[in-house]
């Protein structure tokens, strides 16, 4: 059974609690969400992507590191890739269903272009970070862990730049 919530009629009763709640947090206030709660929401799924999307970075990365023996450079820049094409798709299909109005290729070249730039942040993050975790964990957790922290700075960079240039103008 489908209620209508604060949300609209996309969001369960439950979950319309629960975001309620996290709204009151002072970390959210200070992003200006509690004043847009569905904005929130759309963070909420842009973030749920990115969860997805750090599973297939994640993946990849320790994949290209430890079985194709690639250098810890080539394999962060070889999962973060695959993991924005990931995220560029679940995005366009459900985070911004409403985008799928645009043009393709240029939607696809802003998300990119943005996330080259996220990709430079995620290296000098996960580059700088690891030799500090190398001295107490061997690989792959060493890196694994700034890879982390490097995807929680990036998930910002990457959710407002978007939404004020990719996904612009979108309610």
């Amino acid at each position: 059974m489908n209620h209508e919530t604060p949300f609209g009629n996309f969001m369960s009763t439950d979950t319309s609690k629960f975001v309620s709640m996290l709204l009151r947090l002072p970390l959210i206030n200070r992003l200006g969400f509690a004043q847009k709660p569905r904005e929130f929401v759309r963070f909420l799924k842009f973030a749920t992507v990115g969860a997805f999307g750090m599973v297939v970075d994640l993946s990849v990365l320790t994949a290209s590191r430890e079985w194709l023996k690639l250098s810890l450079p080539l394999s962060v820049g070889l999962g973060f890739t695959v993991a924005v094409i990931s995220n560029f798709t679940w995005n366009r299909l459900w985070t911004f269903p409403e985008s799928r109005q645009r043009p393709l290729g240029n939607q696809l070249f802003q998300f990119v272009l943005i996330n080259v730039i996220g990709l430079g942040i995620n290296e000098l993050v996960v580059l700088g970070l690891h030799p500090v975790f190398a001295r107490v964990l061997h690989d792959p957790p060493a890196y694994i862990a700034a890879k982390i922290i490097a995807i929680g700075i990036v998930l910002f960079w990457n959710y407002f730049v978007n939404r004020k240039w990719t996904y612009r103008g979108i309610d």
